[in-house]
């Protein structure tokens, strides 16, 4: 049986009856890395997708925290727990909160919303809460906790134990005149 080399130039009458060898890897090559280059695009829109979609999440998380603890009273308004020190009361997640320190050291999961309820269908989701009490003449001083009337509150976002996102901004005691 007789092989035909594979030549540009081939003699008349011959014609070409297919593709040889080297034509084919060559095709195959080509192809193989056009393909390998969509699927490595779309792999990466689809990370890029996720971990938007899960930056969002913990955002409106950290939303939920600070309308809540803007709208708590900075004291506690029970003349009963005036002596207690800030904190929360023991529990484990804290459940009644009736002032902003009692948000101090509190981790929550699930997640709670604006009004401190439980938010359902956000498993692996949690709030972590910190309290960092700030000296008002100079913000980059920390204060004894329940002396000072400017509040840090620190706030992370974790989802399944990996950090999304930390948080913090200043709450002031509202002075009524």
């Amino acid at each position: 049986m007789k092989t035909r080399p594979c030549t540009r130039f081939r003699r008349r009458g011959w014609g070409r009856r297919g593709f040889c060898l080297a034509e084919v890897l060559v095709a195959s090559a080509i192809v193989g890395i056009g393909v390998t280059a969509i699927m490595t695009a779309m792999e990466t829109g689809t990370k890029v997708n996720a971990a938007g979609k899960e930056l969002t999440q913990a955002v409106f998380l950290t939303q939920e925290i600070r309308e809540w603890t803007l709208l708590l009273p900075f004291r506690d308004p029970d003349p009963g727990d005036a002596g207690n020190p800030p904190g929360s009361d023991g529990s484990d997640p804290q459940v009644f909160v009736d002032d902003l320190d009692d948000l101090l050291g509190v981790t929550y999961g699930p997640p709670r919303d604006g009004t401190g309820t439980a938010i359902g269908g956000m498993d692996g989701w949690s709030q972590q809460i910190d309290l960092e009490w700030k000296n008002p003449d100079d913000l980059t001083t920390t204060a004894t906790p329940g002396a000072s009337d400017v509040i840090r509150v620190n706030v992370s976002i974790l989802h399944n134990g990996r950090t999304v996102l930390s948080s913090g901004w200043l709450v002031a005691r509202r002075i009524l005149q």
